[in-house]
């Protein structure tokens, strides 16, 4: 833990997490995600949004902080973003990709989470090299 900076950890966090807001918001890809994933306005209203948001958070924080102790202290700016990408586009999405090959999900649903997560950890890596 030595050289992890948790308030850029915290910062990356937040980061991620507001990204999926607007990402999963009616601006964006709300509508589309809704109907790949088969869940209606009513459905997506019963959920537990105190804990699916705050867990969500949470995973957010974990994934900030194992980032932040894979790139080491003080990463430098283009080094840490082009890692969030990578870590984003070939290791999260391809996992995705592999899981819904298997499970039959479509090509649209992989593109808006996959897309959504390399955007996220685009950004956690860019504010963990830009935060020394």
């Amino acid at each position: 833990m030595m050289g992890i900076n948790i308030l850029a950890v915290i910062a990356a966090a937040v980061a991620a997490f507001l990204i999926g807001g607007l990402w999963y918001s009616p601006v964006l890809f709300a509508r589309s995600w809704q109907k790949e994933v088969g869940l209606s306005d009513e459905a997506l209203a019963k959920g537990n949004m105190a804990m699916i948001f705050g867990v969500g958070f949470v995973l957010a924080l974990i994934a900030a902080f194992v980032f932040a102790l894979f790139l080491g202290p003080k990463p430098a700016l283009p080094f840490a973003t082009g890692a969030g990408f990578a870590a984003g586009i070939a290791w999260v999405s391809a996992g995705l990709g592999i899981l819904y090959l298997f499970e039959r999900r479509s090509l649209k649903l992989f593109l808006i989470n996959a897309g959504y997560l390399t955007l996220a950890f685009t950004a956690i890596g860019a504010i963990l090299g830009a935060w020394h």
